[in-house]
């Protein structure tokens, strides 16, 4: 088991991507949470197994069909096992 913290910017808020990252984690039956963050990026925190999260993590620098990712950086952590579903916060 892993955590992760992945950050993308581009085109991403406004274009579905939180949807996206939620179906897509909740398919590989990972948790944690999605959101917007106030500077046009968007935050993803993961916990579950590594190749799940990189997977979701190939995934995610794809993004949905209107979204346009830029950059996506991704920290690896010991998970804390906080997270009961994976979710989008605001």
């Amino acid at each position: 088991m892993k955590r992760a913290e992945i950050i993308v910017n581009g085109l991403v808020q406004g274009v579905g991507f939180r949807y996206y990252v939620l179906r897509h984690a909740q398919k590989l039956g990972l948790k944690g949470y999605v959101k917007n963050l106030f500077n046009g990026e968007v935050l993803t925190v993961v916990e579950g197994e590594e190749f799940k999260i990189e997977e979701l993590f190939n995934l995610i620098k794809i993004g949905p069909p209107m979204s346009d990712v830029k950059n996506a950086f991704i920290k690896w952590f010991e998970p804390k096992n906080e997270f009961t579903k994976f979710e989008i916060r605001y």
